[in-house]
């Protein structure tokens, strides 16, 4: 150990370092270092406090540590370059010549590229949202039940139809002068849930609600009740000729679905 610290401390290891020979000195002192390391490591944890006492012989022997050969990293020189020249413009192949000659052309270009990849990615959006909000619309034959077209001349003055409508049962029913009269006079102010009979038909001949009782879900009986309109026989409620509650323990009116008259004969509801 002595022999090393005296080789890192000598004229002769100091020439080295100047005439370029540092690599074969260190490897000599390395091999010296790890054969001692090898047979002597218990002198060296021994003598560990003693060593750190020499700070420049421990200055040397960590230099010849690091600088061993085993620690020198050498470029490689034999890397081949990719060359890029086939994914290169025309205008751009020669590194002698300006590019700011064809800028406007390339420049135009990359806007027509973006230009044309946004349309496509928008109409592509456009194209999914579309289908995912039809996936979640209502079938064709779904659609064929919501609607449900009456012919009015089937039912005779004073008299109430029944159909059957998205499960439910509708009441048409074809008013005479009186019923208009004596609905349109009848006060409102007295009503459980008020509401005007011109409130609640679009020609005051025809009132079209559905047929079930406000109160539990039942079927009224038409043309029956203390006010000639519909009666529910299950709990007692009795409605008029507007289909309002005038009596009972239904809360509500008999709702009315929307309709429509595309003529005179004929009212389509849905």
């Amino acid at each position: 150990m002595t022999f090393l610290f005296q080789l890192c401390d000598s004229t002769v290891f100091q020439k080295c370092l100047k005439k370029q020979m540092l690599q074969q000195c260190i490897s000599d002192a390395m091999i010296l270092a790890r054969q001692y390391i090898v047979f002597k490591f218990h002198i060296f944890y021994d003598a560990k406090e003693k060593l750190f006492n020499f700070q420049g012989h421990m200055s040397a022997l960590i230099l010849v540590i690091i600088l061993s050969p085993a620690g020198i990293r050498h470029s490689h020189t034999d890397i081949k370059i990719p060359d890029f020249t086939d994914y290169r413009r025309p205008d751009v192949v020669n590194p002698s010549k300006s590019s700011q000659e064809s800028s406007d052309s390339r420049r135009a270009f990359s806007y027509l590229v973006t230009g044309a990849t946004a349309v496509v990615s928008v109409y592509a959006a456009k194209t999914a949202v579309t289908q995912f909000v039809s996936s979640m619309s209502a079938s064709a034959d779904v659609l064929a039940l919501s609607k449900i077209e009456i012919k009015l001349s089937d039912i005779p003055e004073g008299k109430n139809m029944t159909f059957k409508w998205r499960g439910k049962p509708l009441f048409v029913r074809h008013r005479t002068e009186k019923e208009i009269t004596t609905e349109a006079a009848v006060n409102i102010a007295e009503l459980r849930d008020p509401e005007h009979d011109k409130d609640r038909v679009i020609n005051p001949k025809w009132v079209i609600v559905l047929g079930v009782c406000t109160h539990l879900g039942c079927v009224p009986i038409a043309n029956a009740g203390d006010f000639g309109g519909y009666y529910c026989p299950c709990h007692g409620s009795h409605y008029d000729a507007s289909g309002r509650i005038r009596k009972g323990p239904a809360p509500l009116n008999l709702e009315v679905p929307y309709y429509e008259f595309p003529d005179d004969e004929t009212v389509i509801v849905g």
